[in-house]
């Protein structure tokens, strides 16, 4: 599996209000950190390292249980587009 780049998520969060580094907490937070198990596309992944910047995006390393080789897995937009959601909510 290759990573994906839907769009540019990282870029659609307003810049003056959000680091990367807050984004990638917010994204863990959601349970896609070091030792976490997700379901992307079909298939289940134990994640093996925290989410990180990745293509203009943001990715995690993970595994699976059919191949143990680590790669390198793109977020979907949609989960940082929620980020962007509930980062709005927490300020209004």
């Amino acid at each position: 599996m290759t990573s994906r780049n839907i769009s540019s998520p990282v870029a659609e969060l307003p810049v003056s209000t959000i680091s990367v580094s807050e984004i990638c907490s917010d994204v863990k937070n959601l349970g896609y950190g070091v030792s976490g198990r997700i379901r992307l596309y079909g298939e289940e992944f134990e994640v093996i390292s925290d989410p990180f910047p990745e293509a203009d995006g943001i990715a995690v390393q993970v595994k699976t249980k059919k191949d143990s080789r680590i790669r390198v897995l793109q977020l979907p937009a949609t989960i940082l587009q929620s980020i962007r959601g509930r980062r709005a909510k927490s300020a209004a």
